[in-house]
């Protein structure tokens, strides 16, 4: 389905394209994928529309198969990709949990700003990407998911997000659509 509506004020969360992200094994060409989100964020600067570049610097505190810890980081793990170019405008927030949202301003930032959108893209779908635009979608914002500007460690899980959740949060579609409804 396409992406039929962008908000005028409409904000893009990149999330967790950082610096560790360029040596996993993604099941789509990460090059690619950081091509189009850093389409959309030119885009959205250009449009002087609010990005938010999103780290992860740890996990959250409860016990899982797979542990995950901030001292289990590399150094330079939460560096942002240079790719982004990330610009004194933005807003960068650095999350310790999946999602974007908890634990940090990011609603009252963009509710300051008077969004009521958001274009969500990157690292993982079905993990940094979908805990991101569940809590959008719970906070009230319109959400849009451009699939061609996020990838995942296992194609399962993709398409799953892809096709079974996202559709429930907003609406799902293409870089060049976002890109076509912002007039970029």
């Amino acid at each position: 389905m396409p992406i039929t509506t962008i908000d005028p004020n409409t904000a893009l969360i990149v999330v967790d394209l950082q610096s560790a992200a360029t040596e996993m094994p993604t099941v789509h060409p990460f090059d690619a994928v950081l091509a189009n989100a850093v389409k959309l964020a030119d885009a959205f600067r250009a449009k002087q529309l609010p990005v938010v570049l999103v780290n992860v610097a740890g996990g959250a505190p409860g016990r899982t198969e797979h542990d995950f810890g901030a001292s289990d980081l590399p150094d330079g793990w939460t560096d942002l990709l240079p790719e982004l170019n990330r610009q004194p405008g933005d807003k960068t927030v650095t999350k310790y949990t999946w999602g974007a949202f908890h634990n940090t301003d990011l609603a009252e930032h963009l509710q300051e700003l008077g969004v009521t959108q958001v274009v969500v893209c990157g690292l993982s779908t079905a993990i940094g990407v979908e805990s991101t635009a569940r809590q959008a979608h719970e906070h009230g914002f319109h959400v849009a998911l451009p699939i061609d500007a996020m990838t995942d460690l296992d194609a399962a899980a993709h398409e799953n997000s892809a096709t079974l959740i996202f559709p429930r949060l907003g609406e799902t579609g293409t870089t060049a659509e976002v890109l076509a409804r912002i007039g970029a």
